[in-house]
């Protein structure tokens, strides 16, 4: 069963992967987090700059797009396709209100008609790429499911990305199951697993319950802990040591490429509303972190938690 890591907008970009390979390698492919291509512009400065493969060398690396006009769609697979990506990802499973307004992300799946037409033009015309999909199960309700998958099982989409939520259930509501399992009956397509997948055991009962899945996407679990992959290939769990390592090394990257201290600051503490449920109590430490408004201050109080608590065994991010 293959293992991806899936894409954060705002974290997962070519810093974060580039150390995050180096120090825990073995994963099959990373998906960038998504651009919104235009006729215009099919490869925005934004999605240029994440996806330049010199950015992105020793790990396979999958752009997502984000658009609901097939010609947008072509242009942008064009592009990618003179890069040297070999497969491309089409975004239907962000909730974000000021996504979805625009009929994109989770909100193509409002318009089953036009997401139909929309394949069908993208599969007539594509050039030679493969085509995979990262969808939710609805907008509203898991009853538009089966509509929804019988429209994708008419394209060789290859994996198919399952997060067993509607729209409306964002990250908070459990996660369909039923949906997730009436796919695996009825789609023919191979299956790519994501939702809530935070420890090696979410995992184990993924692979035990559906072994037909072909793929497991991780995502706010393996940004946690960034050794879950290499659990899951039978390595060793994640250390204190290595953490601090990875820490130090995200951090003097972004020093160095981003200007000011600021976004540095507000990239870091993104990443400890994850690593944070690794710790046992946490809490005084994690509201110093956040309340730094230098890097001095931040660096003092990240210093305070790796000296003074320790990763706890059964630690794991949780919603």
């Amino acid at each position: 069963m293959k293992i991806f890591f899936a894409p954060l907008e705002g974290i997962t970009g070519w810093v974060y992967r580039s150390i995050h390979h180096d120090m825990f390698p073995g994963l099959d492919a990373y998906y960038a987090p998504f651009f919104a291509p235009t006729g215009d512009s099919p490869l925005t400065n934004k999605g240029l700059a994440d996806l330049e493969p010199e950015r992105n060398q020793g790990f396979s690396l999958v752009p997502q797009l984000l658009t609901n006009r097939a010609e947008d769609f072509l242009a942008a697979a064009k592009a990618l396709g003179k890069l040297g990506y070999r497969e491309i990802n089409l975004n239907l499973g962000c909730p974000s209100g000021t996504v979805t307004a625009k009929g994109k992300g989770a909100g193509f799946l409002r318009a089953p008609e036009q997401l139909d037409a929309f394949f069908q033009t993208v599969f007539d015309n594509a050039p030679d790429v493969q085509l995979s999909v990262k969808t939710r199960v609805g907008w509203e309700r898991e009853e538009e499911w089966p509509a929804l998958l019988e429209i994708f099982a008419r394209y060789p989409i290859r994996p198919l990305i399952i997060h067993p939520r509607v729209r409306q259930d964002f990250y908070r509501a459990p996660v369909r199951m039923a949906a997730f399992a009436y796919a695996t009956e009825h789609s023919g397509l191979p299956l790519c697993y994501n939702g809530d997948l935070n420890t090696p055991a979410d995992c184990a009962a993924i692979r035990t319950r559906f072994p037909e899945v072909t793929g497991l996407m991780l995502g706010r679990g393996l940004l946690a802990n960034p050794a879950l992959g290499r659990q899951l290939r039978g390595g060793a769990p994640l250390s204190k040591e290595e953490l601090r390592t990875f820490h130090d090394r995200v951090l003097e990257a972004y020093r160095e490429t981003f200007s000011g201290e600021r976004p540095v600051l507000g990239k870091m503490k993104e990443l400890w509303f994850y690593h944070a449920a690794l710790f046992d109590d946490p809490a005084r430490y994690m509201k110093a972190i956040r309340k730094a408004r230098s890097l001095a201050d931040y660096r003092f109080a990240v210093d305070a938690l790796f000296r003074d608590r320790d990763l706890r065994p059964d630690g794991y991010f949780q919603a």
